[in-house]
């Protein structure tokens, strides 16, 4: 169930409750594709940094482990010591990204590859369903095809009608699953995807069909995958106010600190993104002014923290200078600070924009917020 506490202007402050705990939103989930976040971070390490939600993919988890393994050692929660939320990808993103694929697509589903050992796999509603209900995952996410942003209509029109029925019979599937006397979790929540490229009147049309089936929440797809930040910021103006209100709304796969804090105003409740651990792994670090490469030899006698505002592992004991050291020698220990330090501040930023909703100042932190980011504009390629 999905308690709206309070808005201001679109944003607003809600509540999850799951059969895994409470989710208060807006919330950013963590991407640990394989069931573990790149760079060396366990799930009592989400914990220490706040993760609410940890987020895995149907695909790969399917491909590598594979998921009748996951069910029989209790579901994805115990293989992998989390005890809080967990949200699974269905997959379609990583089936309709791999290459040589299209044209392959049928009503049933979709046949490919695997990128590891490339033995033909198919995949469809129902197969979606099944892998996620195995994994015993707290939300489960809709099989859908995501067409590129820039698509022709002549190829978005009919790709959402079939996503559309993908959906249906991806409820009756949910239902079926749920029902058995060995599924791993009884209580899985479905959440629909919304799609249809930068086409408004399609992105209307279809988030007005997939409400009518009442699902426990909505997500956006397909944005952030070539068009402009504007683009996607006039699709979410126009997309959110057609989906349920009452339910939580989930933007997938997007993205830097400024975008979540443009979509929270349009009335986003859920995020995910890859950027800040793979980022991290690079040496790219998010502070308050901005964002900082930590490579660049300016840094090799910076005895300074990553951010003098952060209370994160990293930043408690070690200087940028240290941190760069072990980039440049190659040490693990330099990446996993920068990921532990990445997260650390995309869940921060998180509680303080719901600290704001609720003290009804968000515009007011959405504005200083946005301008300390610029501070560091002129130095970023540096």
């Amino acid at each position: 169930m999905y308690e709206l506490l309070k808005t201001e202007g679109k944003a607003r402050r809600g509540r999850l409750y799951t059969r895994h705990g409470v989710v208060e939103t807006p919330v950013f989930m963590n991407v640990g594709t394989v069931g573990a976040i790149k760079g060396a971070v366990s799930a009592d390490d989400l914990k220490e940094i706040g993760c609410q939600v940890e987020l895995s993919n149907t695909y790969h988890l399917h491909v590598r482990t594979g998921d009748t393994a996951i069910k029989a050692m209790g579901g994805l929660h115990k293989f992998m010591h989390w005890d809080r939320p967990i949200l699974t990808d269905s997959g379609g993103f990583q089936v309709f990204s791999l290459s040589q694929l299209r044209g392959k697509i049928r009503e049933e589903g979709v046949t490919f590859a695997s990128h590891i050992d490339g033995r033909r796999i198919f995949m469809g509603p129902e197969e979606s369903m099944q892998i996620q209900s195995n994994l015993g995952s707290t939300i489960a996410m809709a099989f859908d095809e995501c067409p590129p942003s820039k698509a022709d209509r002549s190829y978005i029109l009919p790709s959402v009608e079939r996503t559309t029925r993908w959906l249906e019979r991806c409820v009756k599937e949910m239902e079926r699953l749920n029902a058995l006397e060995d599924t791993i979790n009884p209580e899985q929540m479905l959440f629909g995807i919304n799609q249809g490229g930068i086409e408004e009147d399609i992105r209307i049309g279809h988030a007005k069909r997939i409400a009518e089936l009442d699902l426990p929440g909505y997500a956006i797809g397909g944005l952030a995958v070539g068009e402009t930040h504007e683009e996607m910021y006039r699709i979410l103006d126009v997309t959110v106010p057609h989906l349920p209100q009452n339910k939580p709304i989930y933007l997938m796969g997007v993205g830097t600190p400024e975008n979540i804090l443009e979509a929270v105003d349009r009335g986003v409740d859920f995020f995910d993104c890859v950027l800040p651990a793979r980022n991290g792994r690079h040496g790219q670090v998010f502070t308050r002014k901005g964002r900082l490469k930590l490579k660049n030899a300016k840094y090799m006698y910076d005895m300074a923290p990553i951010d003098e505002t952060c209370t994160c592992p990293a930043c408690r004991s070690f200087s940028r200078a240290y941190i760069r050291h072990l980039l440049t020698a190659g040490e693990m220990l330099g990446m996993r600070l920068c990921v532990l330090h990445n997260l650390f501040f995309y869940n921060r930023m998180m509680q303080e924009i719901r600290d704001a909703l609720d003290a009804g100042c968000f515009a007011e932190y959405k504005k200083k917020t946005l301008e300390g980011f610029k501070e560091l504009e002129s130095t970023q390629n540096s």
